[in-house]
């Protein structure tokens, strides 16, 4: 039992032009995959979706759709301890530690898709492929970006 989860700080899920893709509108789709498995904390991908957010809105103005993949359900636990002069004879260690909650975190395997952007131009590639490579840092492990060509529905 879990006396009081931390809210999400993942805001937004779908951003853009959600109904152009549904229908088609955009014919090529990036996908930032993970390349190992990883615990990502959910300010980490609140941060890089906000980046990525504003660089394709200052470019695209709502021509694009951007999806996070992946929801932070892990809730991450820490046993606060006490510290400076006098705390070693104050606490019991790790005796019945069951922790208290400080943040959620999503566990991700290897090859799963955290953001996905699609746009309708060349141009329009080089701009998210360049806002993802930014986010890299952001993030605490390796990923690489796929690049796929889809029909266009008219």
């Amino acid at each position: 039992f879990i006396k009081t989860v931390p809210n999400p700080k993942v805001v937004k899920l779908n951003m853009g032009n959600i109904l152009g893709f549904e229908q088609g509108k955009f014919p090529i789709i990036l996908r930032m995959q993970a390349a190992q498995n990883v615990q990502l904390r959910d300010n980490a991908i609140e941060s890089a979706r906000q980046f990525i957010h504003h660089e394709l809105e200052a470019n695209f103005l709502g021509q694009y759709y951007f999806a996070v993949k992946v929801y932070p359900h892990h809730i991450l636990r820490e046993n606060k301890m006490l510290t400076g002069a006098g705390a070693d004879r104050m606490q019991t260690g790790m005796a019945l530690s069951f922790g208290a909650t400080v943040g959620r975190a999503a566990l991700i395997k290897k090859g799963k898709e955290i953001f996905v952007v699609a746009v309708n131009s060349e141009k329009g590639v080089k701009i998210a492929r360049t806002a993802m490579q930014k986010i890299k840092a952001k993030l605490p492990c390796t990923t690489r970006i796929l690049t796929e060509k889809r029909a266009v529905v008219i």
